[in-house]
């Protein structure tokens, strides 16, 4: 019986074509020197439309410790990510992007730091993140700052998907009903005892990010509508304040043409006042058609994903201590 700690390395690949085998290697070659513990490496084909998948089977024909989850379609990575994690079969599982820009070396440190200490997870931080541009980083810091703003659930900031994390916590996360999942809120809301360590976010390796400027924006969009309503109440106070402002004008102009005499002109303030509050109601409609389209797309309790086929799969469980058992 092997008596080895077992870690499940999670990673979600699209059209990674040419980075594969690179990323092979380089994990191959860190895997091997952590020989104190037991690896499988989970990698999932989101529907890729390059030869991916193909590199990826190759790979996992040459060595055991590689299984390929491919899946019917492309679902998104975190629909991709969330298959991973429902296969994976270690004691630990640590979550890693296809393009190398989280170190291979945080494998050690996130185990390490977990030996040594209590915690079900941890979080690996970017405290520099110079290979991204001025624009990302940007970005990435407003909306962190705008999510913790609006919502309960308060998300790491600079924190991606990279951690680890016990059996107990993968398994609660699993457990979770969405569909429509928004994986760093889904961590975050799930607590447990977390650390976290810090590293230097390296340059992508190859190929290119396949989150355009508008898929991250409504990634954005459904993480703020996953974790809090504060946007709907806002919009009441808005409607509240809107009416008060009417109803004072409204008295104004009533006193003031009392006083005069004369009715108070006003085609062009009135044209603007009509078209300033359509719209307000428009984004306000726009914002509950948000919530709507959330529940409408819940209600139908579509799966998160379909696997076509797992490739390489384990013969036999693993052998497993206990997971409520202390360290």
């Amino acid at each position: 019986m092997d008596e080895r700690l077992v870690v499940s390395i999670v990673c979600p690949f699209f059209n990674e074509s040419g980075g594969v085998d690179t990323f092979y290697r380089s994990l191959s070659v860190e895997l091997d020197r952590l020989s104190d513990y037991q690896f499988e490496v989970v990698c999932i084909d989101d529907g890729s439309q390059d030869e991916t998948l193909a590199e990826l089977l190759a790979n996992a024909q040459n060595d055991d410790r590689y299984r390929v989850l491919e899946l019917s379609r492309n679902f998104g990575k975190e629909a991709a990510l969330s298959a991973g994690l429902d296969v994976a079969r270690g004691d630990l599982i640590i979550t890693l992007d296809a393009d190398l820009q989280d170190p291979l070396s945080l494998i050690e440190e996130l185990i390490v730091a977990w030996e040594q200490s209590d915690a079900d997870v941890v979080l690996a931080k970017r405290h520099d993140r110079s290979s991204d541009s001025p624009s990302k980083r940007v970005s990435a810091l407003a909306y962190y700052k705008l999510h913790n703003l609006l919502s309960t659930v308060k998300i790491p900031v600079d924190v991606g998907d990279c951690r680890l994390m016990t059996r107990q916590v993968v398994q609660a996360l699993s457990s979770l009903p969405e569909t429509q999942r928004f994986m760093k809120g889904l961590f975050a809301w799930l607590g447990f005892k977390a650390i976290t360590i810090e590293y230097t976010r390296e340059a992508r390796f190859a190929g290119e990010t396949k989150f355009s400027w508008w898929r991250l924006w409504n990634l954005g969009i459904e993480g703020i509508t996953s974790f809090s309503t504060l946007p709907l109440r806002i919009w009441t106070y808005v409607g509240l304040t809107g009416a008060v402002v009417t109803m004072l004008y409204g008295i104004f102009i009533v006193i003031r043409t009392l006083i005069s005499g004369n009715d108070v002109p006003g085609y062009t303030s009135l044209f603007t006042a009509i078209l300033f509050f359509a719209s307000i109601q428009l984004i306000g409609l726009g914002i509950m058609g948000e919530y709507v389209g959330r529940m409408y797309m819940e209600s139908k309790r579509r799966p998160a994903y379909l696997v076509r086929k797992f490739h390489n799969p384990p013969e036999k469980p693993v052998d497993r201590r206990n997971p409520a058992e202390p360290k």
